[in-house]
């Protein structure tokens, strides 16, 4: 009897031993509250090492930055006069006849940025138009007026008559993060607002064959034929881009868009809205492409600029400007498009193993010259363009190249294009510089000569 006893208790003790393993080990986690509404839990489940169910993978939500960002968003019409040159009249009446005119039409995206009716869009997508067209998503047409325009950041500014306009604000493109969910907002196929959502593939990208080398946001996002100028914003409905540009074999999206950032389009537009034109900030220092080092390899100074003045030498690597990391040279000048002539800086920089912090205060573009394949270049002001019947190119002031030299090419002549890169400012020439490494490397050359001639040579010369 003792015995049955003694076998009666162990089992029971057992048995409650049992239960505790089962509640506190093996029994999943129930939602309470979904459980007692009958509903159905969806989510995934996430697990830790000892295989508990802890948590639920929540969704991310698109719909509060579409929903702040549609109607924000507007359709781009331009219209352009071109001419059909007529090759039977030009035989008989001599070249430069008339021909016939006919009308263009462009369309794009814009993204309204204030209430009182500022737009911003690229410069492509309005260049030569007459006129210029906005559709809201509501259908409201409205004629717009151009403020401004910058070819080198491809960003165009331009105004409606209207108020209380829904707008999208400006975020912060530097905080953003490879990996960071994106929405892009446009008008393709004259579509109204259509979203689309990607990630951040990368930063700070160039472009291959843009010689206007700008630090470009890349997306997988979708963007079609008319998103050119569309926004890009987080999944806060924060603009932190202006989409520019597909990587396409077909002209359709497959593959990667590219933005401007944020940063660069607020300061270009705010020079627009001031001035009607842009004003550009430089270090004053020429750089070096060397693939063993992750920053930007300084080969030289410009006396009496702001990097000169601080202290700054031939053989620095510059590790970062203010807080943001610099591993390429397209990373530099993404900075520095952003900033504005007479900004202070900090300038981390790597001399000899060791970081030093300098503080630079930027100088101005035009009021420098930029060298480059043995020649010296600056700016030409809009009424020198219009005295000499250009519409783009800067001044050579000192030449050394020999082989140039050989060409009759002397200060005062103006170069238009090398290699078909259009030469507008010094920031156009630090671009070519990076891109062709050596003067040999030159096969097409425009200029304009002391005569008002255009002439072209090709490599043979």
């Amino acid at each position: 009897m003792k015995q049955n006893i003694k076998l009666f208790v162990i089992a029971l003790l057992g048995g409650f031993v049992s239960i505790i393993i089962y509640n506190q080990l093996i029994k999943p986690e129930v939602n309470v509250e979904a459980e007692s509404s009958n509903s159905r839990v969806e989510h995934f489940p996430v697990y830790t090492a000892n295989t508990k169910l802890v948590a639920a993978e929540n969704l991310t939500d698109f719909t509060t930055a579409a929903e702040a960002t549609v109607n924000s968003v507007v359709h781009v019409k331009n219209t352009s006069v071109g001419v059909q040159q007529d090759p039977f009249a030009e035989l008989f009446f001599g070249q430069g006849y008339g021909g016939r005119k006919y009308e263009r039409v462009g369309t794009g995206s814009g993204v309204i940025i204030s209430p009182d009716g500022y737009i911003i869009t690229n410069n492509h997508v309005i260049e030569n138009a007459s006129d210029i067209e906005i559709v809201l998503n509501n259908k409201k047409k409205y004629t717009a007026k151009l403020i401004g325009a910058d070819k080198s950041t491809d960003i165009a500014l331009v105004k409606i008559d209207a108020k209380d306009l829904p707008f999208v604000t400006f975020g912060d493109s530097d905080i953003s993060k490879i990996g960071e969910w994106v929405l892009a907002v446009g008008n393709p196929y004259n579509l109204t607002s259509t979203v689309t959502a990607g990630i951040i593939s990368a930063k700070g990208r160039d472009l291959e064959g843009n010689n206007n080398i700008e630090s470009f946001i890349q997306t997988d996002a979708a963007v079609n034929p008319g998103n050119s100028g569309g926004a890009l914003v987080n999944t806060r409905g924060e603009l932190i881009g202006i989409n520019t540009a597909i990587s396409s074999q077909t002209g359709s999206f497959v593959g990667y868009s590219f933005a401007v950032p944020s940063n660069i389009a607020k300061r270009v537009v705010e020079d627009l809205m001031e001035n009607g034109s842009v004003k550009r900030a430089v270090l004053g220092v020429t750089t070096q492409a060397k693939s063993d080092i992750d920053g930007v390899y300084i080969s030289d100074i410009s006396k009496g600029t702001g990097a000169d003045k601080a202290g700054m030498k031939s053989g620095d690597v510059i590790k970062k400007i203010n807080s943001v990391k610099i591993h390429k040279f397209s990373d530099l000048v993404g900075q520095l498009v952003a900033k504005r002539p007479g900004d202070e800086i900090l300038v981390t920089i790597d001399r000899d193993g060791v970081d030093k912090v300098l503080k630079v205060k930027l100088s101005e573009i035009s009021e420098l010259i930029t060298e480059a394949f043995g020649i010296q270049f600056n700016e030409l002001k809009s009424e020198e363009k219009k005295k000499i019947g250009v519409s783009n190119g800067v001044r050579v002031t000192k030449i050394n190249n020999k082989d140039l030299q050989k060409l009759g090419i002397r200060p005062g002549y103006v170069i238009v294009s090398i290699n078909n890169y259009e030469l507008n400012t010094l920031t156009d020439v630090e671009g070519v510089k990076e891109t062709i490494k050596e003067s040999d490397n030159i096969n097409k050359l425009v200029i304009i000569n002391l005569k008002g001639e255009r002439e072209t040579f090709s490599r043979g010369w």
